[in-house]
């Protein structure tokens, strides 16, 4: 029988997936285990089928999004997160932060969340951020049937920059990626302004632990982003996704080098307008919808914003995604609440 623990948040449940297939990456201690962390908000007990959430982090990042865990449960969802291997409360000693070769791999504890969720619940809804949101989307699209919705915030379905430099960069992460998959990249620095964005100590709203989702976040690692570009080409081809797609953008960019306020009200991370290129790129029916004043990560927008998105999600949802007993607010009430913080 699977064993559940208090999790790291208050009124949450955690479980480890171990993975006993992957092998260390190249400097890992060979004794760190591989894990992925299946997170549950405690709710109902034994009987209950009602309909699960799956969410799925971006890079550098982890599940600490209570307020959002709370408005899918108003909405009548079992509510479930996982923290993919390497990151957040999967990562061990010495391991690389959030590496992979192969998108495709995040496949193994994906399949292996799903089968957990399935023992309690019927119908599953999968919610993508970022570079989750991209793993989301191919995992949907290998696994016909499996996913009954999937809804996306702000996902990482190209390289931001310009065609030319997106097709000039590409030759050169392939060649480095597959000789010295580890090798560290050469980037422009992180400022910090999407931690300044969001965290309480720099004037944002939320709470969450640096070490988790650091800034500056990790090293990028050539084979991890000849991964993600693997991925990118994949999208671009078509996904042919058959469960409906709901993807969620900011209406704006920002990537400029000089601070200033109005960086609390755009996408400081990807370029939307690639975003709403790609999006219809993964399936048959997908809907596209643009957020005023969205930041990264759509859901840790300013009240009235974070509000404003699950509203839509929810009105999505109850013409396409697997319908529960909607109760309580029903339009995201906790999402205009105010600063709800894990």
């Amino acid at each position: 029988m699977r064993s559940w623990h208090p999790d790291l948040l208050p009124g949450y449940e955690s479980t480890d997936l171990p993975l006993p297939e992957v092998t260390p990456a190249p400097g890992e201690p060979e004794d760190a285990e591989l894990v992925a962390t299946l997170v549950r908000r405690v709710g109902p007990g034994g009987g209950d089928r009602r309909p699960a959430v799956l969410y799925l982090h971006g890079w550098n990042d982890y599940f600490f999004q209570t307020h959002l865990a709370d408005a899918f449960a108003d909405l009548g969802y079992a509510f479930h997160a996982l923290d993919l291997r390497r990151y957040g409360r999967s990562l061990r000693q010495g391991q690389l932060r959030g590496f992979v070769t192969d998108l495709a791999d995040y496949f193994l504890e994906l399949d292996a969340a799903a089968d957990v969720i399935a023992e309690d619940h019927d119908g599953l809804l999968v919610v993508g951020h970022s570079t989750g949101g991209l793993v989301s989307a191919l995992w949907t699209a290998a696994r016909p049937g499996r996913v009954d919705a999937l809804v996306l915030n702000s996902p990482w379905l190209d390289l931001q920059g310009s065609a030319l430099v997106r097709t000039l960069g590409s030759p050169l992460v392939e060649a480095v990626g597959s000789r010295n998959p580890t090798s560290v990249l050469r980037l422009p620095p992180d400022l910090g302004y999407y931690a300044r964005v969001l965290h309480a100590e720099h004037g944002g709203e939320w709470e969450y632990d640096t070490d988790l989702k650091s800034s500056p976040g990790p090293p990028i690692r050539a084979g991890w982003l000849r991964a993600v570009l693997a991925g990118h080409q994949k999208v671009a081809a078509g996904l042919g996704i058959e469960a409906p797609v709901l993807v969620l953008a900011s209406a704006g960019s920002d990537f400029g080098r000089k601070w200033h306020e109005g960086l609390r009200g755009v996408d400081t991370v990807l370029d939307v307008e690639q975003i709403a290129l790609r999006a219809v790129r993964l399936g048959r029916h997908v809907t596209l919808v643009r957020v005023p004043e969205g930041i990264h990560d759509l859901v840790l927008s300013a009240p009235a914003v974070r509000a404003s998105v699950l509203a839509t999600t929810a009105r999505w949802l109850r013409a396409y995604g697997p319908v529960p007993s909607i109760t309580g607010g029903g339009d995201g009430a906790r999402l205009g609440a105010g600063s709800d913080t894990a």
